[in-house]
């Protein structure tokens, strides 16, 4: 009876100094290309969004764009766009609160090797923690950390969307590491029914291919096909690339209160809003790895919410700010593709590449939709999860639209509709509370 009475006591005292734990929230965004200073803007929409950034413990976004004064050339070859902005936007991050970026990212390599360090450098001397990117593979795996009153924070970022000149590499001693990126590789492998197998196999021996005899499986011009039942694609982790992530997550918690894994990921699955099952195994195993959050970004619209072992996967928090529109200049290889000769400037690509705004980014307003997560923890164990939907201003005019601020009522129950929606499959439940997204804790 007196162990029973003890173990109570024990368990009360262990309930209260959790209660007694101070809480620590974090306030978590997507991909932030950033062409234009926040600081000087005084909507009440626009600055209670920058208060409530402020408020958090720690914030995070994704850096998708080069910090430099164009120093350094741009590389053979883009993320998509050569993305740069002033080294002074570093700044405007740390004046709307950000605390930690994420640095790798298709965009990393843009302006080479030399691009990629100045924009460590004006991101750290501004006071941001970066990672993701370094002088070797090992540098850009390495968890960097944060100091705060309440917690010591540790974040790990990579990519699995990158140009292949971006990927950092290792050294065995006789040459130089390669600088760059954090990369998650993955395998595809396409699924089809087997009269569509026999296809690709006469067709790869019509092209001179040797065909193996395993009529179950073939490589054939640059895919892996396997036979099913129905019509899928598969991808898969590479498990190197996970195990080495993997022991960094586990260093870097042994070290830190709260561990943050962040990862650039276009890839998708059924449709854009769908993560790629890569990635879903992947976010599993940081978690098991001793992840606190998982935080996904790149593909330019929200994904859902899962709860996995307790801990928040944000499989992709779509934009905070996309100014791609407002870059200062933009190299020869951009116009090329539209016919656009050398006396075209930005706003004449502009206008080509969406044909005046009636086709790809300016004509999809999901993309300029999204949400700031922020969960709650105390004494370490997640307590709560609040989104707060903001608009990127769809409509407005390039040089207005792309800066963010909280939705209004009509658009936040649209935004909250999309997360209940699209968080169901992985069993989340969200409640609209005063336009407000409340996702339910088991």
């Amino acid at each position: 009876m007196l162990r029973t009475a003890s173990l109570f006591v024990c368990l009360l005292m262990a309930a209260g100094a959790q209660n007694a734990a101070p809480e620590f929230t974090m306030a978590l965004t997507g991909d932030s290309i950033i062409t234009r200073a926040l600081s000087v803007y005084e909507e009440p929409a626009y600055l209670e969004m920058i208060e409530m950034i402020r408020g958090a413990d720690v914030a995070f976004t994704n850096l998708e764009v080069q910090l430099h004064d164009y120093e350094v050339y741009p590389a053979h070859q883009s993320g998509g766009t050569w993305m740069r902005a002033a080294p002074a936007m570093a700044g405007e991050l740390v004046w709307a609160g950000f605390d930690l970026v994420a640095l790798a990212n298709n965009h990393t390599g843009d302006y080479g090797v030399e691009g990629m360090r100045l924009t460590m450098k004006h991101a750290r001397d501004a006071g941001l923690v970066g990672a993701g990117a370094g002088d070797s593979l090992a540098a850009a795996r390495e968890a960097k950390f944060l100091e705060t009153a309440k917690a010591r924070v540790a974040l790990i970022s990579m990519a699995s969307t990158f140009t292949a000149h971006s990927v950092a590499g290792r050294s065995r001693g006789d040459i130089p590491p390669r600088p760059g990126l954090s990369p998650l590789r993955f395998t595809t492998t396409r699924v089809v029914r087997p009269e569509a197998m026999e296809k690709l196999r006469e067709a790869a021996v019509a092209l001179g291919q040797r065909v193996p005899d395993d009529p179950q499986r073939l490589r054939f011009s640059g895919e892996t096909f396997v036979v099913g039942d129905e019509s899928a694609r598969r991808t898969t982790p590479n498990q190197e690339d996970v195990a080495e992530i993997a022991a960094v997550v586990r260093n870097a918690k042994q070290l830190a209160d709260y561990v943050i894994v962040t990862i650039h990921a276009h890839e998708s699955g059924a449709d854009r809003m769908q993560p790629a099952e890569f990635l879903v195994a992947f976010a599993h195993a940081m978690v098991d790895a001793g992840a606190d959050v998982f935080v996904g970004h790149g593909p330019h619209v929200l994904r859902g919410i899962e709860i996995y072992q307790g801990k928040p996967i944000f499989y992709s928090l779509g934009d905070f700010i996309f100014q791609n529109e407002t870059l200062l200049r933009l190299p020869a290889e951009n116009y090329e593709p539209y016919d656009l000769g050398p006396d075209a400037h930005v706003a004449d690509f502009n206008a080509s590449r969406y044909a005046n705004d009636t086709r790809g980014f300016p004509s999809q307003p999901e993309i300029w939709e999204s949400v700031i997560a922020m969960p709650t923890f105390r004494g370490g164990e997640l307590v709560s999860i609040d989104l707060h939907p903001i608009s990127l201003q769809f409509g407005a005019p390039r040089w207005v639209r792309g800066r963010p601020l909280l939705a209004d009522e009509e658009l936040s129950r649209k935004i909250l509709g999309d997360m209940i929606r699209i968080s169901a499959p992985f069993g989340t439940t969200i409640r609209a509370e005063g336009g407000v997204g409340v996702v339910q804790l088991r």
